[in-house]
């Protein structure tokens, strides 16, 4: 079982919300959070300071990373995402963007299917390639068709205009992206977007490497909305990543 530690740096952006285009649902299963309540607590302290602070309008897309390949930030969206997702009535999509390795179909039990990759690629409207997780009010859009050519995919106008329409159609959008370690186009997405949630791994995850992400995004212009730690096995002080 996978354990989470405490997010950190939080800022709420404000960002006025457009009209919000429902979906047919279809069949639906219940929430399924397969967590320990430490780990339930976190997710939830991280959902709700970064897209539901009180008296302040949270933020609305919001992408995801893992600072290496194996902090496993796909299983950080799909929770976080089936969290929101019964915290509020407005509509959720998760999204895989990690074109180099998805794995946001598996948190879900569900093949990868036609994606964005597809969507990338086809003229179609983006919603034609959206389907439900199977849980209640959460959309995903899977990766689909691999290609080699993914980090140009990544980087590309198309994948901004790709994400600013499915902000059009979701009151909130939640995008898995590839690791820092495997891409250097994150911020590209990180910019199509409010801001950046870090994934950190315990045991691994060195914490300079960690700031000089943070720096690196601010320099970009790119707000670091928390920080994540991800696989912890043992209870570590607080003050350990509570400065990046």
């Amino acid at each position: 079982m996978q354990n989470l530690g405490k997010e950190i740096q939080m800022f709420s952006p404000v960002q006025e919300k457009p009209a919000v285009v429902a979906l047919e649902m279809g069949e639906v299963k219940p929430p399924q959070f397969d967590l320990e309540p430490a780990q339930r607590d976190e997710l939830m302290k991280l959902v709700q300071r970064v897209f539901l602070s009180p008296g302040v309008e949270g933020s609305h897309m919001v992408t995801v990373c893992g600072l290496e390949t194996d902090c496993d930030s796909a299983w950080i969206s799909a929770r976080a995402g089936e969290i929101l997702a019964a915290q509020v009535t407005g509509t959720v999509c998760v999204v895989d963007a990690n074109l180099r390795q998805p794995g946001l179909h598996r948190e879900f039990g569900l093949d990868d299917g036609p994606g964005l990759a597809n969507a990338l690629r086809q003229p179609d409207s983006v919603r034609n390639f959206v389907r439900t997780s199977g849980r209640p009010n959460l959309w995903l859009l899977s990766c689909g068709e691999q290609a080699q050519e993914w980090e140009a995919l990544v980087a590309s106008d198309r994948m901004r205009a790709r994400l600013t329409e499915l902000r059009g159609i979701f009151d909130y959008v939640l995008i898995d992206a590839p690791a820092l370690s495997a891409s250097n186009d994150v911020t590209s997405l990180a910019r199509a977007s409010e801001g950046v949630v870090l994934v950190l791994r315990a045991h691994s995850s060195r914490r300079e490497v960690a700031r000089k992400a943070v720096k690196d995004f601010g320099n970009a212009g790119v707000r670091v909305l928390g920080a994540v730690l991800n696989q912890r096995t043992f209870p570590i002080p607080d003050n350990i990543y509570s400065k990046l």
